[in-house]
């Protein structure tokens, strides 16, 4: 079998020559971490300053047409009328049986134009499925090769836009349109997977590179840091924030996944609506927890979560070292049956040996991105 090579972002050769740790991820060769510093380095660059993440793996797909956005907002789980233009909404695309099939990032631009951000295993499925549903007039296309995604995020990224001329000044889950390196048209979100206060430029591919190089050199004084996925993956977790796949699944609903904030109850349709309502009516069979041990060593993905007797209450589904925490953190579903409360004494089995950890409800700690 011929193996397929990853595709990779407009801005590979910059990973390269900055000395990236690349990997294969949802079929992207992406960098994990860069010479200097790795994940440690480029965590606390997050949470103390600033770091620059290239996410152009993720989707990009636009949905055009009269009545695009009542579209949308007719088959994903969130309630676009809880918006207006100019501001963005985190949302889920369900299967019927209430499975995600991914959760997504809808920003409106007005009753007929809206762009969607899903993850990058899943962009070319979620566009498929919009594409088959979307009525006569309403176009929806796949822009993933045309737009590159930069995440500046941090307590000082506003100032490294501010250095550059950008619009920073805006509120949580909105965004316009301003121009960056080079004059090229940039779309300003304040939007973010880290925790703190931060924002995602989507910008022509072509122009990625410019753009790139000029945060770096912004935000220079400043000690910001190219970010891999590693540390975007150790943020995420200290947050809470769900990875689809781990979190949220074809087998995982949003009730499970403590996200039924993002479902709009009293829309009369959306994908996966009637299994929806049931399982929130019956109460989850199971539900997301957090779990933090006491020292350094952590839980990992697929690991049995025992409970007090002995018995496995449930699967890890994520699990790091916290660098903020300096403790070992993990998310979990567990057995609703299993009674679990915040602060119960539970065990993961870590091949044959147990790891104390406590209960905790995400997240483990305070988020800064309002």
């Amino acid at each position: 079998m011929q193996r397929v090579s990853p595709l990779t972002s407009p801005l590979h050769d910059r990973h390269v020559a900055a000395g990236a740790k690349l990997a294969d991820f949802s079929g992207w060769s992406m960098p994990i971490e860069y010479a200097g510093g790795g994940v440690l380095a480029e965590h606390a660059a997050v949470r103390e300053g600033v770091g620059l993440f290239d996410v152009s793996h993720l989707g990009t797909g636009t949905v055009r047409g009269p009545g695009a956005a009542a579209f949308v907002d007719s088959c994903l789980t969130n309630d676009l009328s809880r918006i207006g233009p100019g501001r963005a909404q985190y949302t889920l695309c369900c299967q019927d049986d209430g499975g995600v099939v991914d959760d997504l990032i809808v920003y409106l631009r007005g009753d007929d134009d809206v762009l969607l951000v899903p993850n990058a295993a899943n962009a070319a499925g979620v566009l498929r499925r919009l594409a088959e549903a979307a009525p006569a007039g309403v176009a929806v296309t796949d822009r993933h090769a045309d737009v590159a995604v930069l995440a500046v995020q941090g307590p000082r990224s506003l100032q490294v836009l501010e250095l550059l001329g950008m619009p920073g000044e805006l509120s949580y889950m909105s965004f316009v349109t301003g121009s960056g390196a080079g004059g090229a048209e940039v779309t300003v979100c304040r939007t973010g997977y880290t925790g703190e206060h931060g924002y995602e430029l989507m910008v022509g591919a072509e122009h990625a590179a410019a753009l790139w190089d000029a945060l770096l050199e912004a935000g220079q004084d400043l000690g910001i840091r190219p970010c891999g996925l590693g540390a975007r993956d150790t943020l995420r977790t200290e947050m809470g924030y769900p990875l689809h796949g781990h979190e949220l699944s074809g087998d995982i609903t949003p009730v499970q996944a403590r996200a039924g904030w993002a479902v709009g109850w009293g829309k009369p349709a959306f994908w996966g609506r009637e299994a929806l309502l049931a399982e929130k009516e019956a109460g989850p069979a199971r539900l997301l927890w957090g779990l933090r041990a006491a020292g350094r060593q952590s839980p990992r993905p697929g690991m049995t979560v025992l409970g007090p007797d002995g018995a496995s209450v449930g699967t890890v589904t994520s699990g790091t070292f916290s660098p903020s925490l300096r403790v070992g953190i993990g998310l979990a579903l567990l057995d609703s049956a299993a009674g679990v409360v915040e602060g119960a004494g539970l065990a993961v089995d870590v091949r044959g040996r147990t790891l104390a950890v406590e209960a905790v409800r995400p997240p483990f700690m305070p988020s800064r991105v309002r």
